[in-house]
């Protein structure tokens, strides 16, 4: 790697002294100061121990222990007056302590977005520097100066918790969060094609966005009607408003058989204004190719009022996170009201045990709604990371949600077994804004299950 961590080290340190260079330029008669030649050398740093941290966050935090001496070609180039003096950096030594955070960690290779640095404490670095053939650091005094003064500029810059991060992944490539919410409105039909042999049709909509693969949401059916009312109202969680579309799919229901298309539409998100609604009027086609001349059918129209509603940072919540990966809040209880999304990721357990088979699954409980993680088998330390979403009109302050560790097996006698079970108070959630912790498994021996809450605003 280090060839590549020398370009990649190299244009860092060049972006970094462009701005102190041209604070010197017209002082002291300076007229240019430039690098003539940049490389850290062939020989890479040694790495002499390594410490590895476990947090509940998905990262990987290292703090590596490394010593340099390497043969590095450095020469600065200054011009003074009509003079052109050369300066070269030799026999540089650095030994370290960096603080190095792989984050987040993603299924995509190589496997983390980004690279955090920061240093613990001050670098000791020792080097001489010459100019024009004479030893500069033979001056009295001038050694210890620099010396110290470069150990002061490089902590000013990335002593923890000061910290350098270098993008891996483009943010595209990482899973995607969900950013706020489209409020869609199902208002009517106008003029729908007539799919039955009376003359009429059985109209309904499926909505869904682009980029997704959740199940479409969908409106009643409207019997015998082409020209439908629903005035109906849906929520559908947004990742990405630049890049999504609202699909609007008209089916003619059919108690048998197939269900007719009567035409669609899509609407891109970025024609929305954050926070305000509007009604739009759209023209039914038969797909999205616009050179398909049956397109040019008239098949009615669709009346849709949307408004795309951002969740609010965390930032503007003014949440804050702590070394345990709780969050705090400073908002008011008065200002805790309105609708949001309440985000479940159950990322793993430790030391579930059954006693007639370990393929363990969690199963999630919600205001009566349940849903399920994948099964591993033959395992006691079970990972799923499988994130569950709810969208609730209310901050949950008076719910619990009660998540349970269970174990299923082919056998037809003792198929399912529990493991052990957790209920949260959801109330610290959404005073906290994120909660991020493992729990202890009531009804298990020594298992635990780790569990990320939050609660988003919108």
């Amino acid at each position: 790697m280090w060839p590549y961590l020398d370009k990649a080290i190299c244009s860092t340190i060049r972006s970094i002294a462009q701005p102190i260079f041209k604070e010197y330029i017209g002082k002291f008669h300076i007229e240019a100061i430039e690098f003539d030649k940049l490389s850290l050398g062939t020989m890479p740093p040694i790495i002499y121990g390594l410490k590895v941290y476990e947090t509940n966050e998905n990262e990987l935090v290292m703090e590596p222990a490394f010593r340099w001496a390497g043969n590095p070609n450095i020469v600065l180039v200054l011009k003074l007056l009509s003079l052109r003096i050369t300066i070269q950096l030799v026999d540089l030594q650095v030994f370290a302590a960096p603080r190095v955070t792989l984050k987040p960690l993603v299924p995509t290779f190589p496997c983390f977005a980004s690279i955090v640095v920061s240093l613990l404490e001050k670098p000791q670095v020792d080097f001489g520097i010459k100019i024009l053939g004479g030893d500069v650091m033979s001056i009295p005094g001038l050694y210890r100066f620099v010396q110290e003064n470069i150990k002061k500029q490089v902590a000013s810059l990335y002593l923890w918790p000061q910290t350098l991060e270098i993008p891996v992944l483009d943010a595209s490539v990482v899973a995607k969060k969900p950013v706020g919410i489209l409020h869609v409105k199902v208002v009517r039909a106008l003029k729908l094609l007539k799919m039955d042999i009376l003359g009429s049709s059985d109209p309904y909509v499926k909505l869904s966005l682009t980029e997704e693969r959740l199940p479409a949401k969908k409106t009643t059916v409207k019997m015998k009607n082409l020209n439908p009312e629903w005035n109906e109202k849906f929520k559908l969680l947004v990742k990405d408003p630049q890049t999504q579309a609202l699909e609007l799919q008209l089916y003619d229901w059919d108690k048998v058989g197939r269900h007719d298309k009567l035409g669609m539409q899509l609407v891109p998100l970025k024609v929305l204004t954050p926070g305000l609604t509007k009604e739009l009027v759209l023209d039914l086609v038969k797909n999205t190719n616009i050179n398909d001349p049956q397109n040019k059918k008239h098949r009615g129209q669709i009346v849709v009022e949307l408004a795309f509603v951002p969740f609010k940072s965390e930032n503007g919540n003014e949440y804050g996170r702590s070394e345990s990966g709780i969050s705090r809040s400073s908002d008011s209880s008065e200002s805790l009201g309105g609708a949001g999304l309440l985000s479940v990721l159950i990322q793993g357990a430790e030391d579930v045990e059954g006693e007639h088979h370990n393929n363990p699954y969690a199963l999630l409980c919600f205001r009566g709604e349940e849903k399920k993680t994948k099964m591993v088998k033959k395992t006691r330390d079970p990972l799923w990371n499988e994130d569950f979403q709810f969208m609730l009109d209310e901050p949950p302050l008076q719910d619990k949600i009660y998540i349970e560790v269970m174990s299923k097996s082919r056998a037809i006698f003792r198929a399912k077994e529990s493991l052990g079970y957790v209920e949260i108070n959801l109330a610290d959630v959404v005073y906290n804004g994120r909660i991020n912790q493992k729990y202890h498994l009531i009804d298990s021996h020594n298992g635990r299950i780790h569990i990320e809450l939050s609660w988003t605003k919108a």
